[in-house]
């Protein structure tokens, strides 16, 4: 699956092919489609066992969580938790969507409720990070603090609070303040930055990933994720129900 990833990480990667190449027979019963169409959610198979697919769809507004998607996101999470579908999770977000629309709409409010249904869902929940997650949008869509089974992600998969270039800029501002040529410098910080702090392999030393994964072996990583989850059961406090965020 490495010729899906554009060689330039500032091109968006088209999630639904990744998907395809998942899922058996290509096949992805989407729900929602035209609604919210930065983030993707849908039913499939793999291997033969049903699953409920959500993913961040970088071809539209970058993949970033607004108002719609994480409503769209948060309703689906809980149908597959009420029906005992195991939900598989492909992450490629930048953050959640900026602006003063978003900001008065609530946008915080309504993020909240992805993060909600992911951690009160006792279902199978397997995560792949393909290439970005940033900031709280991490969170948001299934990281094991929010009680994923499996968490992977792509070699060349960034987890960190920001992009690289804003953090560059933060980090390193004595050094590029000082440099002769501060655009060469900010190249070579910038990388050094990717190596040291937004690599996959930090995260998965630190325990928040459980392996770092060729993106040619997602679908038998999964398949076997899925057959050592199936029969979850997650005990939990006797009680109506939790107060989401509403």
């Amino acid at each position: 699956m490495f010729d899906l990833v554009p060689e330039d990480p500032s091109m968006p990667m088209d999630v639904r092919a990744v998907i395809t190449r998942v899922v058996d027979d290509g096949h992805l019963l989407e729900v929602q489609a035209e609604f919210a169409k930065n983030l993707i959610v849908g039913f499939a198979r793999i291997e033969g066992m049903v699953v409920g697919m959500i993913a961040n769809q970088p071809t539209h507004l970058a993949g970033a969580l607004d108002i719609d998607a994480s409503d769209k996101g948060a309703r689906f999470i809980r149908f597959c938790n009420a029906f005992n579908i195991p939900l598989v999770t492909f992450v490629d977000v930048p953050g959640f969507l900026p602006g003063i629309e978003q900001e008065r709409g609530g946008i915080i409010r309504h993020g909240a409720k992805m993060l909600f249904a992911y951690a009160s869902g006792t279902v199978p929940k397997l995560t792949v990070i393909l290439r970005k997650a940033y900031g709280g949008s991490y969170l948001a869509m299934c990281s094991k603090e929010m009680g994923t089974d499996y968490v992977y992600a792509w070699p060349g998969a960034e987890i960190a609070v920001m992009g690289g270039a804003g953090a560059a800029n933060i980090l390193y501002k004595k050094e590029l303040a000082e440099a002769e040529d501060p655009e060469s410098t900010r190249t070579e910080l910038l990388e050094r930055y990717r190596q040291e702090h937004a690599t996959p392999y930090r995260s998965a030393a630190r325990g928040y990933i459980n392996d770092v994964i060729d993106p040619a072996e997602t679908r038998a990583t999964l398949a076997l994720s899925l057959r050592k989850t199936l029969s979850k059961r997650e005990l939990r406090p006797t009680k109506k129900h939790g107060n989401i965020p509403l």
